[in-house]
């Protein structure tokens, strides 16, 4: 009988959209500039909800925000901001998806002054992924001096639900930080790669 890969607490569950999540995505350093902006949309949307709500409505987003394109969703106008205000597939709040526009546009202007979005916020960890060694759930902070740092940068670009919980989870997405715990598969995959 083989013996099932121990995970970090918040993926031991049933459910297998979560457990593929944690598998193949978090935490896995992401350097493309639209995969960036999906991850920031996605986390400013789970903002009072769970990850698992917003997982399930994942490809919905990608449909409702053109595979997000932050191109054509920085040109979304009233007409297509009232359209997804009324698409069940997604979370129906006026100010998350007017951010999310509003996001693209912000997101667009970084990324001219930078080269790529993906130089200008790797910045704010030197580059490479914290390894936080963490061996519960209950260890992992909120928030961290990284986040509070590029959280205060994002709002001062014009970004929105940009808070720095809010952009401490993002971080953990896209594998700026390494936050799996120490016993899980992933952690040692992930620490190998940095």
């Amino acid at each position: 009988m083989s013996k099932e890969p121990r995970v970090c607490a918040w993926a031991a569950g049933s459910d297998p959209l979560m457990r593929r999540y944690h598998d193949e995505e978090w935490g896995v350093p992401v350097h493309d500039d639209r995969t960036l902006f999906e991850f920031l949309t996605l986390e400013g949307a789970q903002a009072g909800l769970s990850w698992s709500t917003i997982l399930n409505k994942r490809e919905n987003y990608r449909e409702a925000f053109a595979g997000f394109d932050p191109e054509r969703v920085a040109r979304f106008d009233a007409r297509r901001k009232k359209v997804l205000l009324n698409n069940s597939g997604i979370v129906r709040n006026r100010l998350k998806i007017e951010s999310t526009v509003s996001n693209a546009q912000a997101f667009l202007d970084t990324r001219m002054e930078f080269g790529s979005f993906d130089r200008y916020v790797w910045t704010f960890v030197d580059g490479k992924p914290i390894q936080s060694r963490r061996a519960a759930l209950r260890e992992i902070p909120s928030s961290t001096p990284e986040s509070d740092a590029l959280s205060a940068d994002l709002r001062k670009r014009g970004f929105r639900f940009v808070g720095t919980t809010i952009v401490y989870a993002f971080m953990q997405a896209v594998g700026m930080v390494n936050d799996h715990e120490v016993r899980c598969f992933r952690f040692r995959d992930l620490a190998r790669r940095s």
